[in-house]
């Protein structure tokens, strides 16, 4: 029997082969159920002996002559193979016929289903009945049947329909019967086992699931119920045929082809076993029905399986429908998140694929469930290893050499290609790192569920590794597992998680020097060492005070690379300070602040950075940004090289620049502040003693309140710096040294612990963690986090920078408040004035630069001066108490160190009562 013939069609025979009639016999449908008349039958039974099989077509009366013609038949059987058509063309008068015939049959072919019609009138001539075979259109399955679909026997004309079973002998009843099963084992009808009338092999839903079978009327009760129990198989054997070919389509995947491979083979054995049979009906007179059913009983098992496994998967691909409708609205997120994920990637929304590690998935569930079945469990294991060796390439792929090779999108790892590392000095949201290579959650299988983390970050390790020349990608991995049952599975996702954070660990603290480049920041963006920045601010300040769309920014990175490159500056050690650039925001801090902390949903996403999980506050600006000063403007930007950019990524350096500002902002008004103290101690208006004591008040109330915001600022100031920034910072720095340690000892007892398995303690996503979480908690503990906070600060900082550049006008207030100075300063404005007073040369040189008119006594000047001053100090006062009772609230339920900086600014919320200036404020001027 020959196995080679594509499905879907009859084998030829030798004889056929070699007939002159190779044209109706090659395009006719194999296996139709037909025989000739009982005339035909009988003249064929005298006219040739070349097939033993003939007594199923005649009278049970010439049995007794098939036995006297096996010899013959055994003589030939090596030319006679496993079909004898009931179209056979024995007789002469049924081929000259035909060959009348064939030249106008030729020319109106029909369709496969067309047959004449039972009603045509007796008149009418008959045309023979010649059904054509033809090509099929390709498919992007290889292997898929090319040939079309026969037509069925119930189409055929009478003149072919078989002897009635009835008619028949109980032996000749069997034998024909187990010639049938023959055919129907391949998918064929036979003469008396017909295809049901409602199934449509044209319909692929139908062959799918598999036709249902009809036996014709006639045959004996026991037989026709041991056959009803075989033709289940032909069923199985039909529908998983079709699904192969379905499922072997190119949008399937490699996983799909893989299966569809095994599955060919197991097909390939079964009809092995049919050709096996069909000899064994040749030539042992022994076999019978109960001893196929027997031979069939265990491939009937397999094929069970086989249709099972795969009407599981045509369901899964929304192929045949799920009857399970009671699940579909717990699913509807599910596709709804499937549907957005393949609109973004530009795939049909509307078509459920079920690949990949899914296929791997729907395997591993049956393999479980059918654990007590040792036949399906041994057929499953081989399924299951067979799909995986595909999944297993790109797995080994991904965890050696940190690439993807999936052309199918059905790997546990999405890549998005369009994410590339030079786009980083732009990326925003991370997304180089968090979403170039992301998990498909729905692709996992089982089998890597529990290490699907490993498997990510193993490979987002290597490929960074790999992108700065430290993987060779040409090197073929050597004693790589090939399925999920090989004992070395696991240990290999472990070993290639091991070597890859190993590697990526060394990259980034040693070779590119990742703790010196943290440091490199700490000194610009947190003013560790703020010689050179208060050299900078001093050379700038002419341009810094500029608003902020007319300030040089040339200028300033000029002055800047001055500043770090004086000799006496502590940053002329720093090896990095090319990187650090100047750069200005349009955007005042506080509405910046805001704007983050109100983030939600998905614009959180498309942030400049995502501090999430902090109290919303109103969108509407809190401060005028339009025309905001230099100094409030400015900031600074780092260079980072890659890979360290994902370290400090756009989004960390982000965290950083806000820090920054806002020391910047409180470093900027405690200098006002400071020159309001020397304005107030070395002009004369203030160092005059006046006859009015209520002057002197108001003097020490202005001394007072600029000394309590003063303490604020710099209270205030320390606070971030000394007891926020400083402790997370060395948190921070003895991690990464314990890090840098540790993976030096890693490599030094690399072979001691080879045997053990790898050991991991710390990863660079914990690094990268740890680095965000400091930046993190420096945030919240410097009140920048939180709305009420911003708001309440705003405003206390406002305030006193308002009292700063108020000071110059409040010594012209207190000159027109006291007619001794307002004389002194006339006299020294205009010496030529006759007046008894005799000038005041310091006061005259401190205010003949301001004004050259003649001022005026005003003895209401005294009261607005308190007003003026009463409202500063309510303002001022009011708006810390309420920031130290939210602090004092905050650190009862979130932060416990804003209890630190409650008990600093109490004293600048008390009046000061005996106050002492803070260590070093006699210096700053």
């Amino acid at each position: 029997m020959s196995t080679r013939n594509p499905p879907g069609m009859k084998p030829v025979t030798t004889a056929e082969r070699r007939s002159t009639n190779a044209n109706y016999t090659s395009t006719a449908r194999p296996r139709v159920a037909s025989a000739a008349t009982g005339e035909e039958n009988e003249r064929r039974g005298t006219a040739t002996t070349s097939h033993s099989r003939k007594q199923s077509h005649v009278m049970g009366a010439a049995g007794g002559e098939r036995r006297t013609e096996k010899r013959e038949v055994r003589e030939r059987e090596t030319e006679i193979r496993r079909t004898r058509s009931p179209l056979k063309h024995s007789s002469e008068s049924r081929v000259n016929a035909r060959s009348r015939a064939e030249k106008p049959a030729r020319e109106t072919e029909r369709p496969p289903r067309s047959a004449h019609s039972a009603k045509s009138s007796p008149e009418e001539p008959q045309a023979p009945w010649e059904p054509q075979a033809s090509l099929v259109p390709h498919t992007t399955a290889p292997l898929a049947t090319r040939i079309s679909i026969p037509p069925l026997a119930s189409t055929a004309p009478v003149a072919l329909q078989p002897t009635p079973l009835a008619q028949l002998s109980l032996d000749a009843q069997e034998r024909a019967i187990l010639e049938d099963l023959l055919f129907v084992f391949m998918g064929y009808e036979g003469q008396y086992i017909r295809f049901s009338d409602t199934y449509d092999p044209h319909e692929e839903k139908e062959r799918l699931v598999g036709p249902q079978f009809r036996i014709l009327p006639g045959l004996d009760p026991s037989l026709r119920d041991l056959t009803k129990s075989m033709l289940k198989t032909a069923t199985h054997y039909i529908a998983v045929d079709a699904c192969i070919e379905v499922l072997s389509r190119e949008e399937y995947g490699a996983v799909n082809h893989a299966l569809c491979a095994a599955i060919r083979r197991l097909m390939k054995d079964y009809l092995t076993l049919i050709a096996q049979l069909e000899h064994q009906l040749l030539t042992n007179e022994a076999f019978t029905l109960h001893v196929l059913n027997l031979h069939t009983k265990q491939t009937s098992h397999m094929l069970f399986q086989l249709y099972t496994t795969g009407i599981e998967l045509l369901k899964a691909n929304d192929i045949l429908e799920d009857e399970k409708e009671e699940d579909s609205a717990d699913d509807d997120s599910n596709d709804f998140e499937n549907i957005l994920e393949s609109l973004r990637e530009g795939g049909n929304a509307t078509k459920k694929l079920c690949k990949g590690g899914s296929v791997l998935g729907l395997i591993t569930k049956r393999l479980s469930s059918m654990s007590g079945d040792p036949a399906a469990r041994t057929l499953l294991t081989t399924l299951l290893r067979e799909a995986s060796r595909p999944y297993m390439a790109m797995l080994n792929e991904w965890l050696h050499h940190g690439g993807i090779k999936d052309p199918h999108s059905e790997f546990l790892i999405k890549e998005q290609k369009s994410i590339k590392r030079e786009r980083l000095d732009q990326d925003y949201t991370d997304e180089y790192w968090e979403k170039r290579y992301t998990m498909r959650d729905a692709l996992v299988p089982p089998q890597l569920e529990a290490v699907k983390d490993k498997v990510l970050l193993a490979g987002k390790y290597l490929n960074v590794v790999r992108e700065c020349g430290g993987v060779d990608v040409s090197k073929i991995v050597q004693d790589a597992p090939t399925s999920f049952d090989d004992p070395r599975f696991l240990d290999n996702v472990s070993s290639s998680y091991a070597y890859a954070n190993s590697s990526l660990l060394n990259l980034l603290l040693t070779t590119h020097q990742l703790p010196a480049r943290l440091r490199s920041l700490k000194h610009y963006f947190f003013l560790d060492r703020s010689d050179f920045f208060t050299y900078f601010l001093e050379m700038g300040e002419l341009e810094l005070k500029k608003p902020a769309k007319a300030v040089n920014v040339g200028k300033l990175q000029s002055l800047l690379d001055l500043a770090t490159r004086h000799a006496g500056s502590v940053a002329v050690e720093d090896p990095y300070k090319e990187d650090i650039k100047v750069q200005m925001n349009d955007k005042g801090l506080t509405n910046w602040l805001m704007n983050i902390v109100n983030v939600q949903g998905l614009d959180q996403d498309a942030a400049v950075a995502s501090i999430s999980n902090y109290t919303p506050a109103n969108t509407a600006p809190i401060t005028d940004d339009s025309n905001i000063t230099g100094f409030q403007a400015l900031q600074f930007d780092y260079a980072m090289p890659f890979p360290l950019s994902l370290v400090v990524s756009r989004v960390t350096l982000t965290r950083y620049q806000l820090l920054f500002r806002y020391l910047l902002s409180l470093k900027h008004l405690e200098t006002d502040l400071a020159k309001c103290w020397g304005e107030q101690g070395k002009n004369a208006a203030w160092k005059h003693r006046s006859r009015n004591p209520r002057i002197e008040l108001w003097k020490r109330k202005a001394w007072t309140l600029r000394a309590r915001m003063l303490v604020f600022v710099q209270q205030l100031t320390y606070y971030c710096t000394a007891e926020v920034i400083e402790p997370n910072w060395t948190s921070l720095m003895s991690r990464l040294n314990e890090e840098k340690k540790g993976d030096a000892k890693g490599k030094n007892k690399a072979a001691a612990t080879e045997s053990e398995g790898p050991q991991v303690k710390r990863t660079v996503d914990e690094l990268m963690q740890d680095h965000v979480d400091f930046l993190a908690t420096c945030l919240k503990e410097c009140m920048l986090t939180n709305s009420k906070l911003l708001r309440i600060n705003n405003k206390i900082m406002s305030t006193c920078s308002m009292f700063a550049s108020f000071t110059y006008s409040l010594s012209r207030y207190l000159i027109t408040g006291d007619p001794d100075l307002v004389a002194q300063v006339n006299a020294a404005i205009n010496p030529s004035t006759s007046s008894k007073t005799k000038p005041n040369a310091a006061l005259a040189t401190a205010t003949s630069h301001r004004s050259t008119t003649q001022f005026v006594y005003d003895p209401q000047r005294v009261d607005k001066m308190f007003d003026m001053l009463a409202k500063y100090e309510e303002n001022f006062t009011r708006h810390l108490k309420i920031l130290l009772d939210t602090l004092n609230y905050l650190a009862a339920t979130e932060t416990v160190v804003f209890l630190s900086l409650c008990a600093r600014l109490t004293s600048a919320g008390e009046g000061l009562s005996g106050f002492q200036a803070p260590m070093g404020m006699e210096g700053i001027a």
